[in-house]
Formats: C-alpha cells, sequence, structure tokens
C-alpha cells in the first residue's frame, strides 16, 4: 500500500498499535523505549524497533527532541505510521536523521488502510521519494 513521507528511511518489523495517542515528552524513556505515562494504557511498553501505529501523536513541542534523543540511543521505534500529518513526531525524526544518521521513517497511511495496518503483524515502510510503500509480512 502507499503513504506519504514525512520522513524517509527504510524500516521493518513487529506492529505495535497505540490504543491512544502519546506525547513523547513524559511518555516515553528515551534510555529504554518504555511508554513511561503511567496514565497510557499501554504504559510499560516497550517501543524499540517496533513499527509504532498510531493515529496521531499528543502534544508537547518538546517529544520531539525526546524522540530524537531515542533515536540516538537506538531505544526509538524502527518506524512510525499515523494516519494524520504530525509536526512533533517528524521533526523528532527528522533531527534523529540529521544529527545523528539513524533512521526512523515517519508516514502518514491512508484512512483506507488503516483496518490493515492496525490487524498486521509485521510492516516493512520504505519511505522515500513519494509515495511511500508499506508492505504487510506475516
Amino acid at each position: 500500500m502507499r503513504a506519504i513521507t514525512l520522513v524517509p528511511g527504510t524500516a521493518e518489523g513487529e506492529v505495535f498499535v497505540m490504543a491512544e495517542p502519546l506525547s513523547f515528552w513524559g511518555g516515553l524513556d528515551p534510555a529504554t523505549g518504555a511508554i513511561i505515562d503511567r496514565w497510557h494504557p499501554q504504559c510499560g511498553t516497550v517501543l524499540t524497533g517496533k513499527v509504532v501505529v498510531m493515529e496521531r501523536g499528543r502534544g508537547s513541542s518538546s517529544g520531539s527532541s525526546v524522540l530524537a534523543e531515542a533515536i540516538r540511543a537506538g531505544t526509538a521505534p524502527a518506524a512510525i505510521v499515523m494516519l494524520t500529518r504530525d509536526a512533533i513526531v517528524t521533526l523528532g525524526a527528522l533531527v534523529g536523521r540529521e544529527l545523528y544518521g539513524k533512521d526512523c521513517p515517519v508516514v502518514m497511511a491512508a484512512a483506507a488502510d488503516w483496518p490493515a495496518l492496525t490487524a498486521a503483524g509485521r510492516l516493512t515502510v520504505a519511505a522515500g521519494a513519494e509515495p511511500a510503500e508499506i508492505e504487510i509480512g506475516l
């Protein structure tokens, strides 16, 4: 399926579907990759190396620095697939790419593809020139 590239890169991994939006600022520990927001229903889950599928991010402009730090530390998700554009998530992944030379591709999927993406076990994201490609694995 096709998507819009927000941050280029290629990644593959197990799908992790966010039950609700996450603010990386105060919500993710960049040292471990774990969700630390105690009010988030998936608190304690480690996102490292996973293809995170989430409708949108949740605030705080400082979240981009936390995502960039997780990318630097090697604890970030492998890729992020969203339903809506999110400048904070996009900026964090771009900074991680530019400063540290590490990819965490970010793409925006079509609403029609959302049910298949959230039901997938693994995804491969190839985000370069438009359009990005998302392949569902087993």
